[in-house]
């Protein structure tokens, strides 16, 4: 193995003919920073200009998961900047989840444990996304009053029916099949069987015999895909346009999944469940991720410049009293003129050079 770089939270090393890229914040689930969004792009480039790279493979060290998320604790402790200090994080990463979309060479991520937020983005966008009987995968960012983000409003309507109406607006985990199904992963193999599927990837010369490497170690998820045992629920429940309509829907089906799901909706941030929904309608008739990355970060900005986020990171991760006061509390004290705000355009765009 030949160690190309060594951050403390980011180690890039060459094996082989595979670029490995290591997620190294055990401790935080592999939680995004600044510097390791940096040290991913630094990698990703150096391993684009090496002819001796033959695909790249993303995993997360510890046993715990690949990625947990951006971590939304830096954003909160800086809400006090300016508007390019608090939305810096962002800056760096949507154009990481782009460059991901797009990279030349085999990308796979070894989605295995917990993989959410900001996870997805770097997983999900790859050409390769290989899922365990250990994944545990979401989008949660309605319950800290976010909404998902990281080219989440152009990967969630692609999922079958409204099963992707149903993962964003609910921020529900879900496991392998489950994230096959809903078109996030492509690949299951068990835990166990990565290192093999690595050390195969090593020694695989040519890029068009990647994907016929990782099918070799794909097997059948043991565990159904709870989506499609649920899909007619799904789809008639989050088929319509506005959160009253959904929750109505949800309130008239005698289902224990419809209840479920009912309840989740109900202690999620209003304000957040309807700018989710029209982030993910928007996102179906959008040309492309990064229309869909722009419009994302104009609605960050404002969402920054709001109550609900601070409180839901406040309730979640600070007091940790899991019990946050939204505002508005109620839907009926969210209108659409409300939403219309983060929709405006932003004066920086992530994307300068780029046709809609």
């Amino acid at each position: 193995m030949q160690n190309v770089s060594t951050t403390d939270e980011i180690i890039t090393e060459k094996k082989g003919s595979v670029g490995l890229i290591r997620l190294n914040r055990p401790k935080a689930i592999n939680s995004l920073n600044e510097a390791m969004v940096s040290g991913m792009k630094a990698g990703l480039d150096m391993f684009a200009r090496d002819a001796g790279v033959t695909s790249v493979v993303l995993c997360g060290e510890g046993e715990r998961g690949l990625c947990a998320g951006g971590d939304v604790r830096l954003i909160y402790e800086a809400r006090s900047a300016d508007e390019a200090g608090r939305t810096r994080f962002w800056r760096e990463e949507f154009p990481l989840n782009e460059q991901i979309s797009h990279y030349p060479k085999p990308y796979i991520a070894l989605m295995d444990g917990i993989v959410m937020g900001g996870g997805v983005g770097i997983s999900a966008h790859g050409r390769h996304r290989v899922v365990t009987e250990r994944t545990r995968l979401a989008m949660p960012e309605t319950a800290i009053g976010y909404f998902p983000d990281v080219g989440a409003t152009w990967l969630l309507p692609k999922a079958p029916g409204e099963t992707g109406t149903w993962l964003g607006l609910t921020g529900r985990e879900v496991g392998a099949a489950d994230a096959i199904y809903a078109g996030l992963a492509d690949s299951y193999i068990p835990t166990h069987r990565l290192p093999e599927l690595a050390q195969a990837l090593a020694h695989t010369s040519f890029a068009a015999d990647v994907g016929a490497v990782i099918e070799r170690f794909s097997v059948r998820p043991e565990a159904p895909a709870v989506l499609a045992a649920n899909r007619e629920v799904i789809d008639a429940a989050f088929g319509f346009d506005t959160i009253e309509e959904i929750i109505d829907a949800l309130t008239a089906m005698d289902a224990d999944f419809a209840r479920e799901t009912l309840n989740v909706l109900q202690s999620r941030s209003p304000t957040s469940l309807k700018l989710t929904l029209r982030l993910l309608r928007a996102g179906r008739q959008s040309s492309g991720l990064i229309e869909c990355l722009e419009r994302e970060f104009a609605a960050g900005c404002e969402v920054l410049r709001n109550h609900d986020f601070y409180e839901g990171v406040r309730a979640a991760l600070i007091d940790k009293d899991r019990n946050p006061r939204w505002c508005p509390a109620t839907l009926g004290d969210v209108d659409d003129e409300d939403i219309d705000r983060y929709f405006v355009s932003v004066k920086r765009p992530l994307f300068r050079d780029h046709r809609l």
